[in-house]
Protein backbone atom coordinates (compact mmCIF):
# COMPACT_ATOMS: atom_id res chain seq x y z
CA UNK A 1 0.00 0.00 0.00
CA UNK A 2 2.73 2.41 -0.99
CA UNK A 3 1.70 5.98 -0.27
CA UNK A 4 -1.56 4.89 1.39
CA UNK A 5 -0.82 4.29 5.04
CA UNK A 6 -2.53 7.33 6.59
CA UNK A 7 -2.63 6.16 10.20
CA UNK A 8 1.01 5.09 10.37
CA UNK A 9 4.46 6.53 9.93
CA UNK A 10 6.38 8.82 12.27
CA UNK A 11 4.90 12.31 12.57
CA UNK A 12 8.42 13.72 12.58
CA UNK A 13 8.99 12.42 9.06
CA UNK A 14 5.74 13.89 7.83
CA UNK A 15 6.61 17.32 9.19
CA UNK A 16 10.05 17.22 7.59
CA UNK A 17 8.47 16.34 4.26
CA UNK A 18 5.79 19.03 4.35
CA UNK A 19 7.46 22.01 6.00
CA UNK A 20 8.01 23.42 9.48
CA UNK A 21 6.53 21.68 12.55
CA UNK A 22 2.96 22.28 13.64
CA UNK A 23 2.45 25.77 14.97
CA UNK A 24 -0.57 27.61 16.34
CA UNK A 25 -2.05 30.31 14.15
CA UNK A 26 -2.08 33.87 15.37
CA UNK A 27 -5.25 35.31 16.81
CA UNK A 28 -7.94 34.02 19.13
CA UNK A 29 -10.26 31.20 18.02
CA UNK A 30 -13.76 32.28 17.08
CA UNK A 31 -16.25 31.04 19.66
CA UNK A 32 -19.34 31.33 17.49
CA UNK A 33 -19.41 30.96 13.71
CA UNK A 34 -22.49 31.88 11.70
CA UNK A 35 -22.79 29.91 8.48
CA UNK A 36 -25.25 30.22 5.57
CA UNK A 37 -28.08 27.68 6.02
CA UNK A 38 -31.56 27.33 4.61
CA UNK A 39 -34.36 27.74 7.15
CA UNK A 40 -37.85 27.23 5.71
CA UNK A 41 -36.41 27.76 2.25
CA UNK A 42 -34.63 31.03 3.07
CA UNK A 43 -30.86 31.37 3.30
CA UNK A 44 -30.20 32.51 6.86
CA UNK A 45 -27.16 32.95 9.16
CA UNK A 46 -27.22 30.05 11.64
CA UNK A 47 -24.68 29.13 14.33
CA UNK A 48 -22.56 26.29 12.95
CA UNK A 49 -23.20 23.66 15.63
CA UNK A 50 -26.91 24.46 15.67
CA UNK A 51 -27.12 23.93 11.91
CA UNK A 52 -25.64 20.45 12.32
CA UNK A 53 -27.84 19.55 15.28
CA UNK A 54 -30.93 20.47 13.25
CA UNK A 55 -29.62 18.85 10.07
CA UNK A 56 -30.14 22.06 8.12
CA UNK A 57 -29.06 22.24 4.52
CA UNK A 58 -26.09 24.61 4.42
CA UNK A 59 -23.23 25.86 2.29
CA UNK A 60 -19.80 24.25 2.46
CA UNK A 61 -16.39 24.28 0.77
CA UNK A 62 -14.05 21.38 0.03
CA UNK A 63 -10.51 21.57 -1.34
CA UNK A 64 -8.35 18.81 -2.79
CA UNK A 65 -4.66 19.58 -3.30
CA UNK A 66 -2.83 17.21 -5.65
CA UNK A 67 0.84 16.76 -6.53
CA UNK A 68 1.10 14.65 -9.64
CA UNK A 69 -1.05 11.63 -8.80
CA UNK A 70 -0.83 12.18 -5.04
CA UNK A 71 -3.58 13.75 -2.94
CA UNK A 72 -2.83 15.73 0.23
CA UNK A 73 -4.97 14.27 3.02
CA UNK A 74 -5.50 15.46 6.57
CA UNK A 75 -6.38 13.58 9.75
CA UNK A 76 -8.83 15.65 11.75
CA UNK A 77 -7.71 16.81 15.19
CA UNK A 78 -9.19 15.05 18.21
CA UNK A 79 -10.72 18.32 19.39
CA UNK A 80 -13.00 18.67 16.35
CA UNK A 81 -16.71 18.76 17.17
CA UNK A 82 -17.42 15.75 14.94
CA UNK A 83 -15.49 12.93 13.22
CA UNK A 84 -12.28 13.51 15.23
CA UNK A 85 -9.32 11.39 14.20
CA UNK A 86 -10.79 10.45 10.81
CA UNK A 87 -9.07 11.14 7.51
CA UNK A 88 -10.53 13.69 5.12
CA UNK A 89 -9.58 15.62 2.01
CA UNK A 90 -7.10 18.48 2.15
CA UNK A 91 -9.58 20.99 3.57
CA UNK A 92 -13.33 20.83 4.25
CA UNK A 93 -15.09 23.75 5.86
CA UNK A 94 -18.00 26.20 5.92
CA UNK A 95 -17.97 29.76 4.65
CA UNK A 96 -18.87 32.51 7.05
CA UNK A 97 -22.16 34.26 6.44
CA UNK A 98 -21.75 36.46 3.31
CA UNK A 99 -18.27 35.01 2.59
CA UNK A 100 -17.63 33.91 -0.99
CA UNK A 101 -16.72 30.21 -1.33
CA UNK A 102 -13.48 31.02 -3.17
CA UNK A 103 -12.40 33.38 -0.38
CA UNK A 104 -13.26 30.77 2.23
CA UNK A 105 -11.20 28.11 0.44
CA UNK A 106 -8.09 30.29 0.42
CA UNK A 107 -8.59 31.41 4.02
CA UNK A 108 -9.08 27.91 5.45
CA UNK A 109 -6.15 26.41 3.55
CA UNK A 110 -3.93 28.89 5.36
CA UNK A 111 -5.66 28.56 8.76
CA UNK A 112 -5.65 24.76 8.77
CA UNK A 113 -2.48 23.90 6.84
CA UNK A 114 -0.43 27.06 6.43
CA UNK A 115 -0.79 26.82 2.64
CA UNK A 116 -0.62 30.16 0.82
CA UNK A 117 -0.32 31.30 -2.77
CA UNK A 118 -1.79 28.13 -4.32
CA UNK A 119 -4.14 28.78 -7.28
CA UNK A 120 -7.46 26.95 -6.93
CA UNK A 121 -9.74 25.77 -9.71
CA UNK A 122 -13.48 25.46 -9.09
CA UNK A 123 -14.28 21.83 -9.93
CA UNK A 124 -17.76 20.97 -8.76
CA UNK A 125 -20.98 22.01 -7.08
CA UNK A 126 -22.72 19.11 -5.34
CA UNK A 127 -25.03 18.23 -2.49
CA UNK A 128 -24.97 15.38 0.02
CA UNK A 129 -26.44 14.41 3.38
CA UNK A 130 -24.63 12.25 5.93
CA UNK A 131 -24.84 11.30 9.60
CA UNK A 132 -21.53 12.28 11.24
CA UNK A 133 -22.29 10.90 14.71
CA UNK A 134 -23.33 12.31 18.09
CA UNK A 135 -26.68 13.38 16.70
CA UNK A 136 -25.14 15.66 14.07
CA UNK A 137 -25.99 15.76 10.38
CA UNK A 138 -23.99 17.23 7.51
CA UNK A 139 -26.40 18.33 4.78
CA UNK A 140 -24.10 20.32 2.58
CA UNK A 141 -24.27 22.19 -0.69
CA UNK A 142 -20.59 22.09 -1.59
CA UNK A 143 -18.34 24.20 -3.78
CA UNK A 144 -15.30 22.06 -4.53
CA UNK A 145 -11.84 23.29 -5.52
CA UNK A 146 -8.70 21.62 -6.85
CA UNK A 147 -5.19 22.94 -6.33
CA UNK A 148 -2.14 21.59 -8.17
CA UNK A 149 0.97 21.74 -5.99
CA UNK A 150 4.66 21.70 -6.78
CA UNK A 151 7.16 19.68 -4.77
CA UNK A 152 8.18 22.92 -3.04
CA UNK A 153 4.75 23.44 -1.43
CA UNK A 154 5.08 24.16 2.29
CA UNK A 155 2.48 22.50 4.53
CA UNK A 156 2.44 23.52 8.20
CA UNK A 157 -0.60 21.98 9.92
CA UNK A 158 -2.38 23.84 12.70
CA UNK A 159 -2.57 21.30 15.58
CA UNK A 160 -5.93 22.68 16.70
CA UNK A 161 -7.37 21.61 13.34
CA UNK A 162 -5.16 18.82 11.99
CA UNK A 163 -3.33 16.00 13.79
CA UNK A 164 -1.49 14.60 10.74
CA UNK A 165 -1.10 15.01 7.00
CA UNK A 166 -0.14 12.52 4.31
CA UNK A 167 0.40 12.58 0.56
CA UNK A 168 -1.47 9.52 -0.75
CA UNK A 169 -1.36 8.06 -4.22
CA UNK A 170 -4.78 8.45 -5.81
CA UNK A 171 -5.16 4.79 -6.76
CA UNK A 172 -4.02 3.58 -3.33
CA UNK A 173 -6.36 6.05 -1.62
CA UNK A 174 -9.37 4.78 -3.57
CA UNK A 175 -8.47 1.18 -2.70
CA UNK A 176 -7.94 1.96 0.98
CA UNK A 177 -11.28 3.76 1.26
CA UNK A 178 -12.99 0.69 -0.16
CA UNK A 179 -11.18 -1.68 2.24
CA UNK A 180 -11.30 0.43 5.40
CA UNK A 181 -14.09 3.00 5.06
CA UNK A 182 -14.34 3.48 8.82
CA UNK A 183 -11.03 5.39 8.80
CA UNK A 184 -12.42 8.14 6.57
CA UNK A 185 -15.08 10.81 6.94
CA UNK A 186 -18.51 10.13 5.42
CA UNK A 187 -18.20 13.04 2.99
CA UNK A 188 -14.85 11.85 1.67
CA UNK A 189 -16.32 8.42 0.97
CA UNK A 190 -19.18 10.07 -0.92
CA UNK A 191 -16.83 12.31 -2.91
CA UNK A 192 -14.59 9.44 -3.99
CA UNK A 193 -17.43 7.03 -4.71
CA UNK A 194 -19.76 9.36 -6.60
CA UNK A 195 -17.77 12.39 -7.77
CA UNK A 196 -14.10 11.43 -8.27
CA UNK A 197 -13.97 12.10 -12.01
CA UNK A 198 -15.58 15.52 -11.54
CA UNK A 199 -13.22 16.48 -8.73
CA UNK A 200 -9.94 15.16 -10.13
CA UNK A 201 -10.65 14.81 -13.83
CA UNK A 202 -10.32 11.65 -15.88
CA UNK A 203 -6.67 12.43 -16.69
CA UNK A 204 -5.52 12.08 -13.08
CA UNK A 205 -7.50 8.90 -12.55
CA UNK A 206 -6.03 7.41 -15.72
CA UNK A 207 -2.48 8.45 -14.82
CA UNK A 208 -2.81 6.82 -11.41
CA UNK A 209 -3.55 3.49 -13.06
CA UNK A 210 -0.45 3.55 -15.30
Amino acid sequence: ETGARPAHGPPEKRHQEHGPPNRPREGKPRLSIMIPAWVDGTLTPVEKLEAHKRGLRHKAVSVFVVRGTEVLMQQRAMGKYHTPGLWANTCCTHPDWDEAPSVCAVRRLEEELGITGLPLEHRHHLEYRADVGDGLIEHEVVDGYLGRAMDSLVVAPNPEEVMAVEWMDYYDLMALVRRQPERFTPWLRIYLTDHADTIFGADLAQAARV
